[in-house]
């Protein structure tokens, strides 16, 4: 008995909810919506940020701007890379001296969304100037809540919400606008790599460096070759000739 109570409130709530939403449908279907977007000129503007790679720890990257402040951004992530010489490198292919340019493309594009809800019906009930509740085509009453200058178009005359009688036919056609502003960020990374020394002027001297030869022993020191001995043949004949002469004196006293 109770499992029979179950299946019956299960049954019912399925009905209710299905008859809500066939309510829910056919009240949507009886106002027709329909928006449109609009687009005016963009502006851009574009922004050239120059650095110098200093360091490079890891994740972390150093440089110097162009006018001369040091930045640093660190756990850069492993998807950013930069273009060098049409190559796609990333934190770790960085080195310093490195030149390093970023280009920021900001465009700024003003939008009005333009909806315009159309609905018909014949006039149940009417408050001006707050409300109105229209019988619909499927039979329905519903209710509208009447914005402030809202016109209503009965046999092809405007009129208001106080000019509307019960049993009029009437259409209402009710359009919001809401500017607005689509930013749109592009960034380039672009970068090359630090240029090689210049190489010296073609008439620049060029200095080559010789070895000199080491110097040769010094030869051991001889006698000038300018002595003879004829002079001493000549000391020792005197010396004898005088010895003999001192014999012969002293032998002739004796």
């Amino acid at each position: 008995m109770n499992s029979k109570t179950g299946w019956i409130r299960v049954l019912l709530v399925i009905a209710v909810g299905t008859m809500c939403l066939a309510f829910a449908l056919s009240m949507s279907a009886q106002i027709k919506t329909e928006t449109n977007t609009t687009s005016g000129e963009a502006t851009k503007e574009i922004t050239v940020e120059r650095a110098e790679v200093v360091l490079v720890n890891g994740n972390d990257l150093v440089v110097k701007m162009e006018d001369g402040s040091i930045r640093h951004f660190p756990n850069v992530p492993e998807s950013a890379k930069v273009t060098v010489n049409g190559q796609q490198l990333g934190i770790h292919d960085l080195k310093p001296g490195m030149k390093l340019q970023r280009t920021t493309i900001v465009s700024t594009t003003p939008q009005t969304i333009t909806t315009v809800q159309t609905v018909q019906g014949k006039v149940w009930h009417i408050n001006p100037p707050n409300s109105v509740i229209l019988t619909l085509e499927d039979g329905n009453n519903q209710q509208f809540k009447i914005p402030k200058g809202q016109k209503f178009m009965v046999d092809g005359q405007e009129t208001d919400a106080w000019g509307l009688k019960k049993g009029m036919k009437v259409s209402a056609t009710k359009i919001v606008e809401v500017p607005q502003t689509v930013v749109d960020h592009q960034r380039r990374l672009s970068g090359s790599m630090s240029p090689p020394p210049p190489p010296p002027p073609a008439d620049a001297p060029i200095l080559v460096a010789e070895l000199e030869p080491a110097p040769a022993p010094a030869a051991p020191a001889e006698l000038p070759k300018t002595g003879s001995l004829l002079p001493l043949v000549g000391l020792l004949g005197s010396f004898s000739l005088l010895s003999s002469l001192g014999l012969r004196l002293i032998r002739s006293i004796f």
